[in-house]
C-alpha cells in the first residue's frame, strides 16, 4: 500500500484553502481566516522540515512516477511554505480589514500549492498543471487592489506575459512528447542518452529554444524580463514579495528538474548561449536597478539580477554534460541562493509595503510613497523597520554576517572550481555594482533629512521583518554551530536527488 503521508504538506494547504474560502462566507470577524491560514502553512513547513531527507516515488495510480518527493523538492517546499509565512504574517496588517480577505487568503494557499506541486513534479504534464494552477491565482493577486490602476495594469500585464510563456512552455513539451513519446523527465532523459544524435535534430533544438524562451519569461531572465518591472511596481507590496520571492522561484524548480537532467543526458554544447544569458540578465538588472527612483522598482530589477546569479547553474551543467563535482557544488549554490534571494526579496517587499503604509497614514496622500525621497531620515522616523529593512538589503547584497554572503560565495566559487573564471569576475563586479543602490537606500534612511515627526510602526510588519532577518542570520551562522545540518548539506543532497550520479 503506498504511504502518502509524504504529500501531506500539499494536502494540508489545499484543505485550509478549502476552510478558509467556505468559512468567509459565515464569519463576520475575517481577520481569523489569516490565522486560520498561518496555522496551516506553519504546519505544513514543519513537516517539510521534518522530513526533508525523504524520498518517496509515487510509482503506482494514481500518479505513475509523476510525483516525487525528494531533498530536491523540499528545499523548494520549504522556501515556498517560509515565503507564505511571511506574507500572510504581513497581510494580517496589510488585508486585516479587507472585506474580501477569505478570497485573498484562499488564493495565496492555492498559489502555494501550485509551487509545491512543480517542486515535487518528475513529469511534464503535472509540473504544467502546478505551473497554471500558481499562474492564475497569482494573476489575480496582482490586481486585487481593484480601485488601484496600477494594480489592475500589473496584472493585466502579468496575465499577457504568463500566458504567452505558458504557450512557449507548452509548444517546447509538445516537440518533446513527440521526439521521445514520453513526458516523464527520467524517460525524455533516458531516450535523449539512448540516441545521441536526436539532441542534435532541428526539432530538438526548437524544443529547448522555446523551453528556454518560456522559462525564461518565468524566471524573467533578458530579454524576458520586461513584465517584470511593472507588475512588481504596481501589484499590491505584499503580492509582490509573494511573485519575486515565491513565483519566481518555481520557474527555477521547473527548470532546474528540466534542463539540468536533459542537458546531462543530451550532451550538448549550451554553455555560450546561458552564460550569454546569465550575464545579460545580472548586468542588465544591476544597471537598471542604479537609476531607479522607485524602491519596489529598484527591487524588481534587483531581482532580475539575481535570477543570472543562479542562471549561472545552468551554464556549469551546460559547460561539463556529465556528472562532476563542479555541478554539484553548482547546483547547490544555486539552491542556496535562490532560499537565500526568496527570504531577502520577501522581506524586502514587506518592508516596502510597512513603509508605505506608515507614510500614507501619517503624511497623507502621496503620489509615489515608494519614491526613494520618501525615505529620507526613515532611521530616525521608524527605527525597527529602517534596521531590518537595512540588514534585508545587506543580505541581498552579499555582506555577512547573513546568509545571501554565504550563497553568493558557493555559486561565484563553483564557477571558479568549473574552470570558468571570467564569469566569476563578471559576477563580483555585478555583485559588487548592487552594493551601490542598496547603500543608497541606506544612506538615505540614516542620513537623510526627515520630513515629518515619527511614525507608529506595525507590531506585526516587524514581525515579519524580524522572522526574515533571524532565519538569514541563522542560516549563515548554522555551518559555524552545527555543520551537519547546514543547509549546504541539505543543498548538496538535494543536488544529488536531481542527478545521482552526482559525487558529492
Amino acid at each position: 500500500m503506498v504511504d502518502y503521508t509524504a504529500l501531506a504538506p500539499v494536502g494540508i494547504l489545499v484543505v485550509t484553502a478549502a476552510v478558509v474560502l467556505l468559512a468567509g462566507l459565515v464569519v463576520s470577524q475575517k481577520k481569523i481566516l489569516g490565522y486560520i491560514t498561518l496555522v496551516g502553512l506553519l504546519v505544513s513547513l514543519g513537516l517539510v522540515l521534518a522530513n526533508w531527507n525523504i524520498h518517496v516515488i509515487f510509482d503506482g495510480a494514481p500518479f505513475y512516477g509523476a510525483i516525487v518527493v525528494d531533498p530536491f523538492a523540499q528545499i523548494f517546499n520549504a522556501m515556498f511554505l517560509t515565503v507564505g509565512v511571511l506574507v500572510c504574517i504581513a497581510s494580517l496588517k496589510a488585508y486585516g480589514d479587507h472585506p474580501r480577505q477569505d478570497e485573498f487568503y484562499s488564493l495565496m494557499l492555492l498559489a502555494t500549492v501550485g509551487m509545491m506541486v512543480v517542486a515535487i513534479s518528475k513529469d511534464m504534464l503535472t509540473l504544467f498543471i502546478g505551473f497554471e494552477l500558481a499562474s492564475m491565482a497569482t494573476y489575480a493577486m496582482a490586481g486585487f487592489d481593484k480601485k488601484d490602476p496600477k494594480s489592475i495594469e500589473a496584472a493585466l500585464k502579468y496575465f499577457l506575459i504568463g500566458g504567452l510563456s505558458s504557450s512557449l512552455i507548452v509548444f517546447g513539451m509538445s516537440y518533446i512528447y513527440g521526439l521521445t513519446g514520453a513526458t516523464h523527465i527520467d524517460a525524455i532523459a533516458a531516450a535523449f542518452a539512448a540516441t545521441p544524435g536526436l539532441a542534435s535534430t532541428p526539432a530538438a533544438l526548437l524544443a529547448i529554444t522555446m523551453l528556454i524562451a518560456g522559462f525564461g519569461f518565468k524566471m524573467a531572465f533578458v530579454p524576458f524580463h520586461m513584465w517584470a518591472p511593472d507588475t512588481y511596481e504596481g501589484a499590491p507590496s505584499i503580492v509582490s514579495a509573494l511573485l519575486a520571492a515565491g513565483s519566481k522561484k518555481m520557474g527555477f524548480a521547473a527548470a532546474f528538474r528540466i534542463f539540468i537532467v536533459g542537458l546531462v543526458a543530451m550532451k550538448v554544447d549550451w554553455y555560450i548561449a546561458f552564460t550569454i544569458l546569465a550575464v545579460l540578465t545580472m548586468t542588465v538588472g544591476n544597471i537598471l536597478a542604479v537609476v531607479q527612483t522607485s524602491v519596489k522598482r529598484m527591487l524588481a530589477y534587483s531581482s532580475i539580477a539575481h535570477a543570472g546569479y543562479i542562471a549561472i547553474v545552468f551554464v556549469i551543467v551546460s559547460y561539463y554534460p556529465a556528472p562532476d563535482v563542479a555541478v554539484a557544488h553548482a547546483i547547490a549554490g544555486g539552491l542556496m541562493h535562490a532560499f537565500s534571494h526568496a527570504l531577502g526579496k520577501a522581506g524586502a517587499f514587506i518592508a516596502v509595503a510597512a513603509i508605505g503604509y506608515m507614510i500614507l497614514s501619517k503624511d497623507g496622500k502621496v503620489d509615489d510613497p515608494n519614491h526613494i525621497d520618501n525615505y529620507d531620515g526613515l532611521g530616525k522616523r521608524a527605527p525597527i523597520t529602517a534596521f531590518l529593512f537595512a540588514l534585508l538589503l545587506c543580505s541581498l547584497a552579499g555582506i555577512p554576517p547573513l546568509f545571501g554572503f554565504t550563497s553568493k560565495f558557493v555559486l561565484f566559487l563553483a564557477s571558479i572550481e568549473a574552470g570558468l573564471l571570467g564569469l566569476a569576475i563578471i559576477c563580483v563586479l555585478n555583485s559588487a555594482l548592487s552594493v551601490y543602490y542598496y547603500a543608497k537606500v541606506v544612506m538615505r534612511m540614516y542620513w537623510g533629512e526627515p520630513k515629518g515627526e515619527a511614525f507608529i510602526e506595525s507590531p506585526t510588519y516587524t514581525f515579519a521583518l524580524a522572522i526574515a532577518v533571524i532565519v538569514l542570520i541563522v542560516l549563515f551562522a548554522m555551518p559555524f554551530v552545527t555543520p551537519g545540518d547546514s543547509v549546504y548539506i541539505w543543498a548538496e543532497t538535494a543536488a544529488k536527488a536531481v542527478l545521482p550520479a552526482l559525487e558529492v
